[in-house]
């Protein structure tokens, strides 16, 4: 059975930062190119940060750029997001998402973990 289980979450000060990780089992995670996508509250899902199947290779959204970094262990099968200097606007429901690095059609979702910024 598919599984990508995100933890990590909650309720965090503005300039304060987060550590999310999403586990995957059930599926080859070395061949998937992972991505972290967040939803506002009446906003659409936004990709926040992607890396490639090997690691080798990361994107980030403008708005988090220089504050959050993306990381993966494929051994331990985890990919992770480091939220740094968080901002109020940075609360949404954070997903995980793998997509297999050739059949670009084989995607898998977690079930989201909430980040909430506020003093």
């Amino acid at each position: 059975q598919v599984q990508l289980v995100e933890s990590g979450g909650g309720l965090v000060q503005p300039g304060g930062s987060l550590r999310l990780s999403c586990a995957a089992s059930g599926f080859v995670f070395s061949v998937y190119d992972m991505r972290w996508y967040r939803q506002a509250p009446g906003k659409e899902r936004e990709l926040v940060a992607s890396i490639t199947s090997a690691g080798n290779s990361t994107n980030y959204a403008d708005s988090v750029k220089g504050r959050f970094t993306i990381s993966r262990d494929n051994a331990k099968k985890t990919v992770a997001l480091q939220m740094n200097s968080l901002k109020s606007e940075d609360t949404a429901v954070y997903y995980c998402s793998g997509r297999h690095f050739v059949y670009f059609d084989v995607v898998y979702w977690g079930r989201g973990t909430q980040v909430t910024v506020s003093s």
